[in-house]
């Protein structure tokens, strides 16, 4: 009798390890999907101007498109942000704090843009690209970082450079 017991409590664990191993292998299906993301800068631009702190506050939107069969979300971007070449500063788009339920789906196909604030410091760099930034001198912007994509089962990073 206690021979078949163990054999019950084994046969049970091999179970229980054959199904978690079976839903990391249907988590890991939409992995593929989410690297198909795509992500692009499509605007900068100045929102407000503090002279007191010598601050600067800009509206940072990227465009977020979904090629792939798969429903997803866009929990993070964590983007380095250029001026005419010089590096701005860091910026953080996140929803991480937010359930997934409740943010933004991007259905197969959709574009969806993302708008995030960046606040620019006159003390982080150097006067003249701070003047040329507040006075609307930069030509072209660009922002490069990782985007960080999440379906219910599954969760991915993409490093990326855009510009315009």
């Amino acid at each position: 009798m206690g021979l078949q017991n163990k054999k019950t409590v084994y046969a049970a664990v091999v179970g229980v390890l054959a199904l978690m191993g079976g839903i990391v292998y249907y988590a890991s299906l939409d992995n593929a999907g989410l690297d198909q993301v795509e992500i692009r800068l499509t605007n900068v631009e100045l929102m407000d101007v503090n002279t007191v702190n010598n601050q600067a506050k800009f509206e940072v939107t990227f465009l977020i498109k979904n090629p792939s069969d798969k429903t997803l979300t866009v929990s993070l971007i964590d983007y380095q942000l250029y001026g005419d070449g010089v590096l701005l500063g860091s910026g953080l788009y996140s929803t991480t704090d937010i359930a997934l339920p409740g943010r933004a789906l991007f259905y197969t196909g959709s574009e969806i843009p993302l708008k995030n604030t960046f606040v620019l410091s006159k003390s982080e760099l150097n006067s003249e690209s701070y003047e040329k930034a507040i006075n609307e001198k930069i030509v072209s912007f660009s922002a490069e970082g990782r985007i960080t994509t999440q379906t219910s089962w599954s969760e991915a990073d993409k490093d990326f450079k855009t510009g315009y």
